[in-house]
């Protein structure tokens, strides 16, 4: 939940980014859907909003939506079926607390001044409970449907972060391939919290050091400690060496939470099927790691959603929280 004292020394940005994210702590949240749908790439979305709204009752520290423009039946998933911007709208008008999370929107999709504007409505409306992640895109299909290059969308990518920095601004003067603004109008609302807090997804097509350097945290995908320490240790790093503050870094992880507490990992697509005793002992390492929050899926969870979700908050939560 938001507004809890925090020891954060990473920068003040705003309620979810300062909540979400502390030094040497691990928070945890959840991606929507909240539900099990491991036998087709379209959720149902049932009960989402009921479920978006006990998570924030639970007290997990976000929920994560993902940017899915198409059905790419080549991808197998088409994430929540609803534009993230609308339905980011939706959700901080039902929930109280929980940080709002898009991972990722696909910037070269987009254009850069929608982004901003839509990023910083949900922001403000929620009270700052926004977390915005961005990405490249991996899915070559998308980007013919909308008239966009697939090859260069890498420095399309840049010069999105470049424009939505600047919108930030009070009449931005700035100019790049998406266009000029001549610090003769404003973009409107500002966010919460002065500036969006942006997250690069992976490499983004980018140098590690320009991710380092431009993003305000790094979202990564989940792999064995030894690979993960050393990715995140270079991360950090590279933040190091720029001379700017310490950043976090994330991970997200599917998981399958069985009825034993004891029982034992088996791997599935980008996570494990296990009990909390060894989801917990995972979690511990992660954070030994250096993560600072991970964003559970349970896709291919295969007991009920609700009692998941109750015994994710009764046996797991209580030990990971800044």
């Amino acid at each position: 939940m938001l507004d809890k004292p925090s020891k954060t020394t990473f920068a003040d940005i705003n309620r979810a980014y300062n909540s979400v994210f502390c030094p040497d702590c691990l928070s945890i949240g959840l991606v929507v859907p909240v539900e099990t749908y491991d036998k087709s790439p379209v959720p149902t979305m049932k009960r989402h909003i009921e479920r978006a709204q006990l998570a924030d009752d639970l007290g997990f520290s976000a929920l994560w939506l993902r940017d899915v423009p198409f059905n790419v039946p080549s991808f197998g998933d088409a994430g929540q079926l609803y534009d993230p911007f609308v339905y980011l709208g939706t959700l901080a008008a039902m929930t109280a607390d929980i940080a709002l999370g898009v991972a990722s929107v696909v910037l070269p999709l987009r254009h850069p001044a929608h982004v901003a504007k839509a990023a910083a409505s949900v922001d403000a409306l929620s009270g700052g409970r926004l977390l915005l992640g961005v990405a490249s895109g991996d899915r070559p299909e998308e980007y013919p449907a909308l008239n966009k290059g697939f090859a260069d969308r890498g420095d399309r990518f840049r010069e999105s972060v470049d424009y939505i920095r600047a919108t930030a601004g009070t009449t931005p003067d700035f100019a790049n391939g998406y266009g000029t603004l001549s610090g003769g109008m404003d973009l409107l609302p500002k966010p919460a919290g002065g500036r969006l807090p942006l997250l690069i997804t992976g490499g983004s097509r980018q140098s590690p050091d320009w991710v380092a350097q431009n993003g305000d945290g790094w979202m990564t995908y989940p792999r064995d400690a030894s690979s993960q320490g050393r990715v995140v240790a270079d991360y950090r790093h590279r933040v190091a060496d720029a001379g700017g503050e310490d950043k976090p870094v994330m991970q997200s992880l599917y998981i399958d939470l069985l009825d034993a507490p004891d029982a034992g990992p088996k791997p599935i697509h980008l996570g494990f099927q296990s009990g909390t005793t060894y989801l917990r002992h995972y979690l511990n390492e992660i954070q030994a790691l250096g993560i600072n929050h991970v964003a559970l899926n349970l896709r291919f969870n295969t007991a009920d959603t609700e009692t998941t979700m109750k015994r994710l908050a009764a046996e797991i939560l209580p030990d990971f929280s800044c």
